[in-house]
């Protein structure tokens, strides 16, 4: 049992975090991992295996208990251990951008691009691949990405940096219109 002291700080609050798991034996046990050891406390687990996500991967709900400052542990350690956050907490993303890639995209590793840009502030919420004359041509990705509220800017910094290295065309949101 976890002594939880009068501050509204340290007060123990359920939170939702929303994973997308590789569907492969023990990626569960693996994510679930990091909450037992930073302190949080299982309410439910919603593994939805009959449904994939936009880039193919399993969606996993969690519910939790922890004190923010566990909550926070907690989500920092499952992107230690490479498990993808779709989203922690109500707030924890409050902001949307979209842009397009064009380009190479299957040559240049799209799933490198993903990954990338899932280690900075910013979630890849949601991806359409358009490859009409097949992957060994250039194809285009709208990419609608969830960021921390006030990331939006490094995150898009992020997307230009992968796009730049990997000799992709990059359509930026027009100022405003994401916002």
């Amino acid at each position: 049992m976890v002594a939880v002291s009068e501050s509204t700080d340290s007060a123990v609050s359920a939170y939702t975090v929303r994973l997308e798991l590789v569907d492969e034996p023990g990626e569960l046990l693996r994510a679930l991992e990091p909450i037992a050891d930073n302190g949080g406390n299982l309410l439910s687990i919603f593994h939805e295996r009959g449904s994939l996500t936009p880039r193919g991967h399993i969606p996993v709900e969690v519910d939790l208990e922890a004190t923010p400052e566990r909550f926070e542990s907690i989500v920092t350690a499952l992107r230690e251990a490479g498990v993808n956050v779709i989203q922690a907490g109500a707030e924890r993303y409050g902001e949307e951008l979209s842009v397009v890639l064009v380009g190479d995209l299957v040559e240049t590793d799209l799933s490198d691009t993903l990954s990338r840009l899932e280690c900075t502030s910013a979630s890849v919420a949601d991806i359409a691949l358009s490859a009409p004359e097949g992957t060994d041509e250039p194809a285009s990705a709208r990419l609608r990405l969830a960021t921390q509220a006030g990331e939006r800017d490094q995150a898009l910094d992020t997307v230009r940096a992968v796009a730049d290295e990997k000799d992709l065309l990059l359509v930026e949101p027009l100022v405003g219109a994401d916002r």
